[in-house]
């Protein structure tokens, strides 16, 4: 009985940490208890197989383990961009895109949940936290859909939805945790997210494109009454074309002497400048040059998009790193609310405290993910998993299958930093052997975290949701009108059809890839057989009437003692040898020690003198397998 558990001790293991994590014990002090627990087990039981690899000794290593959490740069990017967005969350900046971009849309059909879904990734890009997106976005736009006669189903699913999209949108905490454990570069994540996080979003406008079509009751258009901003799309237009104009003027004629990356960032940031200053000056001097939804539209939008393109910008134009990104896209955020007069004491101690509660949550996780790991690959519970995953049918889409399925299903029970640290790095190794691309499949496991944000009925999205959605009738300000609750099976309904768009998204991700692996194509790719190694000659030494000169100092008047061919300095003969005091032989000598007799003459072995077929001397000889130092253009011999 004890040698079959000794023999299966790393599956129990898992299901037992496993099990209390489903119960609901704290994670971090279930993976370190159950690391410990388990280790002494496997001390004890280590004597009945072999494939334990534990004794007690093995636990000093976990003070190193823990401080190399701490000295992670990678992980320095959670609190910045976590500190960004909440900086940002209580600066309003939701509120002001959540109203403006509901006035550009409102006239259409189903316009502000497309307002909602292109907040979402704006937030997603700027706050990177799905509990922050939902919460604000609930309470700023719920009532404003429910006033104007949303269906509750649609309102709640595309508000929990678009929340989510800061799960998969750049600089995401969840892309920066699964670089760190796939051991990839958080760069390459951001860039191979960014077509899927596009793709996702254009699959949410296009479901609610297609209700407009279906049932356009459940999605009206703002009425005109409460569109405040009025008319005035036409010199939105004109005002985007003057500013791409300037952009490519200057990007093709000023600055076509620069290199690509500073000609577009130059251009950019003038033709962005010019367009922010023209509405500012139209605001404040009251011009009129430009509509009021114009003027508001650019006012509200150029500050989180020059944020988003500080933080991801440079780090995909090279500029910076993603740590680095970060602290800078703090220090804009703090700016950004300076500037608006929304930062003061409170905001700032509440936004620090909440950044020190997360990450501190985060580095007891992985100090008990390291406890749990140490103890785990000791049992070689990696190899009992990568069997039983490379055992799968269906080869490299089986194993990708079989994965979404797990993770899904334990993104239900679990939150996202546990799956990271607990899962993840458990499926690199089977991975890595079915020539899978670790950072297509980060990407995939990113989207199918993000889904199960949104099922039923332990999604997260649906709690935050559900934390802010009126649970009683309540009388509306504006209308006057008696406006039904929200129930928890409307907010279930309404993300369906979303998890439905992101199993399709993951799919389409899976069989075609090449919406990830973009990010190799900036890769400069390098044939080793076009390189040649030319060494320069040695000066007045080796072969000279065939080099005719090589490296100042060796030969001739060179190094006392060292001799090339044909020198003094150090006798040499006529092979090629070099001569040092002694006799090291490259041929056929011997080999010897100091002081030594051997064939080698006192005289040779005191002038350094070497025969001709190639010998180099030093004290005593010494025979390398009897071969000749070749310093020609042909290998050496070998027998």
């Amino acid at each position: 009985m004890i040698q079959i558990i000794a023999h299966n001790l790393a599956p129990i293991m898992f299901v037992s940490v496993m099990a209390m994590l489903l119960i609901g014990y704290p994670v971090a002090f279930t993976l370190a208890a159950g690391g410990l627990i388990f280790f002494f087990i496997g001390v004890e039981l280590s004597q009945y197989s072999s494939e334990i690899r534990l004794f007690y000794p093995l636990i000093q290593s976990l003070a190193n383990r823990t401080f190399d959490i701490m000295r992670n740069d990678t992980l320095l990017a959670i609190p910045f961009f976590t500190f960004m967005g909440l900086i940002l969350e209580r600066s309003r900046m939701a509120e002001d895109l959540l109203d403006t971009i509901g006035q550009l849309f409102g006239p259409l059909r189903g316009g502000l949940a497309i307002a909602v879904i292109i907040v979402g990734g704006l937030l997603g890009a700027t706050t990177g936290v799905v509990a922050a997106s939902v919460i604000a976005m609930g309470l700023i736009s719920l009532p404003i859909m429910m006033r104007y006669g949303y269906d509750r189903s649609v309102a709640t699913g595309t508000i929990a939805a678009s929340g989510t999209l800061a799960q998969i949108v750049p600089p995401s905490l969840v892309l920066i945790v699964m670089s760190d454990q796939l051991g990839r570069s958080v760069g390459d994540m951001y860039v191979a997210a960014l077509y899927p996080a596009l793709m996702i979003m254009g699959m949410y406008c296009l479901y609610i494109f297609l209700l407009t079509l279906i049932s356009p009751k459940k999605v009206p258009a703002l009425p005109i009454e409460a569109r405040t901003l009025g008319g005035g799309v036409t010199s939105l237009l004109v005002m985007i074309a003057l500013s791409v104009g300037i952009h490519y003027a200057l990007y093709n004629f000023v600055f076509a002497d620069l290199r690509y990356e500073t000609r577009f960032v130059w251009s950019a940031t003038i033709a962005t400048f010019v367009a922010l200053s023209i509405s500012l000056l139209n605001r404040y001097l009251k011009l009129g040059i430009i509509s009021r939804l114009a003027e508001q539209v650019i006012i509200v939008l150029i500050p989180p998009l020059a944020l988003i393109f500080l933080v991801l910008g440079t780090i995909f134009l090279g500029i910076a790193t993603p740590t680095e990104g970060g602290a800078m896209g703090a220090t804009g955020a703090l700016v950004l609310a300076l500037f608006k007069r929304r930062l003061g004491i409170k905001t700032l101690k509440e936004a620090l405290d909440s950044t020190t509660k997360l990450t501190a949550f985060v580095m007891f996780i992985l100090i008990g993910a390291r406890v749990f790991g140490l103890t785990f690959y000791g049992i070689n519970g990696h190899i009992w998993i990568e069997e039983l995953l490379l055992a799968l049918p269906g080869g490299e889409t089986g194993f990708l299958f079989v994965v979404t399925v797990i993770v899904f299903v334990l993104g239900c029970f679990l939150d996202f930093f546990e799956i990271a640290f607990i899962v993840v790095p458990l499926l690199v190794g089977p991975a890595e052997s079915l020539g899978i691309d670790l950072i297509w499949l980060g990407i995939i496991l990113g989207i199918n975290l993000q889904t199960s944000f949104l099922t039923p009925p332990f999604g997260f999205a649906l709690f935050y949701l559900r934390s802010i959605a009126p649970t009683k009738d309540w009388d509306d300000e504006v209308t006057g009108e008696r406006i039904a609750r929200i129930k928890t099976t409307q907010i279930y309904r309404g993300v369906l059809p979303y998890i439905v768009i992101q199993f399709v998204a993951i799919m389409i991700i899976i069989f075609y890839p090449r919406l990830v692996t973009h990010y190799k194509d900036d890769e400069v790719k390098y044939n080793i057989e076009e390189f040649e190694l030319q060494l320069p000659g040695l000066g007045g030494g080796l072969n000279e009437q065939q080099d005719g000169g090589g490296l100042p100092g060796l030969g001739g008047n060179g190094l006392p003692g060292l001799s090339l061919p044909g020198q003094s300095g150090g006798n040499s003969g006529n092979s090629g040898g070099l001569g040092l005091p002694g006799g090291l032989n490259l041929n056929g000598s011997p080999s010897g020690l100091p002081g030594q007799n051997n064939d080698a003459s006192p005289e040779t072995q005191e002038q350094g003198t070497t025969n001709n077929n190639g010998q180099l001397g030093l004290p005593g000889q010494l025979n390398l397998n009897n071969q000749p130092l070749n310093l020609g253009n042909e290998p050496p011999q070998t027998d």
